[in-house]
């Protein structure tokens, strides 16, 4: 049944312990952490299990970063990266044609939104906010230190107004978006690498000259339903490799760390414009009795692209 919540005062909240975010998502799915899945680009079966890490975006500070909040003028959202040093990193290497990609959704996995905000010298993020609408989100920094490895860091931010919130859609392998219909094939399993296909048409006739973005031709993220532990994976194969095609398909290879409802974000560029198409899906199983996407389905073929906040920059 929706909800509608009333938001007093703005606030910023560091998710800061790990053991909180941890405990929200064994009380809606099941959480069970497994080897780093943020870049995973291993063949489909493998695993590595020489690495068991925290699944992304679930913690504020990791490995000597931390993501930090800082004030800005009305409409803009601004953030730095603060080092080992106690001082904010200046230094990035471009990872997906980017230094630095923000990624938020509300808590309800709505109000999707991925920027690219502009680094000023002194260290600060800045980019006009992508919060679009009242609500609790969860905001994304992924990015690479020069000379540090990939890290994707999670806080939560509070939008102050009234909410009704947004059922999660039931698990679908089609969705419409833009004049698009987007195809799923594939699904995924925990601590496997699985391939997940998603084919794009338009007009009932396949596309078969998507445009690079990001360096590929699709962008894929991934969050888990409860916590939002992040999962962020790009296509096998990249534009100009003399075997990746421009459509209609794109594979993917992820690794999701744990049982439970997932809400996958895909990314395409077509036409000059990005479309984003959304799916909700269920990897793994679930406790006896327990509903992995409880809220009315969302109708059939559709996808939330309608939400407030959903678009790219």
């Amino acid at each position: 049944m929706n909800t509608v919540t009333r938001l007093g005062g703005f606030a910023l909240g560091l998710a800061a312990v790990f053991g909180a975010a941890y405990g929200m998502g064994r009380v809606v799915d099941p959480v069970t952490p497994s080897a780093d899945n943020r870049h995973d680009t291993a063949a489909h079966g493998e695993r590595d299990d020489s690495v068991d890490r925290i699944p992304g975006g679930l913690l504020v500070s990791e490995g000597g970063y931390t993501l930090e909040p800082v004030a800005a003028p009305a409409g803009e959202f601004a953030f730095r990266i603060g080092g080992p040093s106690g001082q904010p990193v200046t230094r990035f290497d471009v990872a997906h044609d980017k230094q630095m990609h923000l990624i938020v959704a509300r808590r309800d996995l709505s109000g999707f939104r991925h920027v690219h905000p502009d680094l000023s010298p002194d260290g600060t993020w800045r980019v006009t906010s992508p919060l679009a609408g009242p609500g609790q989100w969860r905001a994304f920094a992924d990015f690479t230190p020069t000379g540090g490895r990939p890290l994707t860091l999670g806080v939560d931010v509070a939008v102050p107004g009234a909410l009704t919130e947004r059922p999660l859609p039931a698990p679908a392998t089609s969705t419409t978006v833009d004049g698009y219909t987007v195809t799923l094939a594939g699904a995924p399993e925990p601590g496997r690498t699985s391939p997940l296909t998603f084919t794009v048409t338009r007009a009932g006739r396949p596309v078969t000259d998507l445009e690079p973005y990001l360096g590929a031709y699709g962008h894929l993220v991934a969050l888990r339903r409860g916590d939002l532990a992040y999962l962020h994976v790009h296509p096998d194969g990249t534009p100009g490799d003399g075997r990746t095609r421009p459509g209609p398909a794109v594979t993917f290879l992820a690794e999701v760390p744990s049982a439970g409802s997932y809400r996958l974000y895909l990314d395409f560029r077509h036409d000059g414009s990005v479309h984003t198409a959304e799916f909700t899906v269920v990897a793994g199983t679930t406790p006896a009795g327990a509903d992995p996407t409880p809220g009315a389905p969302a109708p059939s073929g559709s996808a939330d692209h309608g939400a407030p906040g959903h678009g790219h920059n």
